[in-house]
């Protein structure tokens, strides 16, 4: 299923950066709006499914724009949409995130939210980022394909695709657990 995969994402994303937490939203493009599909850390209790316009915030600006970004200080960037953050009940102090592209396209945003110091104003970590969520999309390009199934649906992943690419997640996250020291 897309959304374990979309977990595993999150939940490496969240470990390799050390952050607080970290989400992935998919563009519903009928509606203009992010939808949150995956959250590890702060809210993963309640957010998954709620939506806010495309538009708004840095997550919407990282998806219109289909560029990167890292803020080391969210209470002088002009993009954050406090009152957004706000309405998820954690307000971050810095983020990284990073659009959800395959090919042209672009799916959805890849957020990390309170990555630790050394994450954070690095290039590296953020090219690191950006590479993992060109790996995810590759991935999602499956599940959320145009024009899916006769009903309207999205195509899901045949089966050998989804355990391979499903083996490729644990694995890192095994990786990443002998490497990644207690938080």
């Amino acid at each position: 299923m897309a959304l374990e995969l979309l977990q595993s994402v999150v939940d490496v994303a969240r470990a390799i950066f050390g952050a607080q937490a970290s989400s992935v939203f998919l563009l519903d493009e009928e509606a203009g709006e992010l939808v949150f599909r995956a959250v590890s850390g702060r809210g993963e209790e309640f957010l998954v499914g709620r939506r806010f316009p495309a538009g708004r915030g840095i997550a919407g600006w990282v998806a219109v724009s289909g560029e990167p970004i890292v803020v080391d200080d969210l209470a002088d960037n002009p993009s954050f949409d406090r009152s957004l953050a706000q309405s998820t009940d954690y307000v971050p102090d810095a983020l990284m995130a990073v659009p959800l592209i395959h090919g042209e396209r672009v799916l959805g945003v890849l957020e990390v939210l309170d990555p630790a110091e050394q994450a954070r104003s690095s290039l590296p970590e953020l090219d690191l980022l950006s590479l993992f969520a060109r790996q995810a999309a590759t991935a999602l390009r499956f599940t959320t394909s145009r024009g899916g199934g006769a009903d309207g649906r999205p195509t899901p992943l045949a089966p050998h695709r989804r355990a391979t690419a499903l083996g490729l997640v644990r694995r890192l996250e095994h990786l990443l657990a002998e490497e990644t020291p207690d938080r």
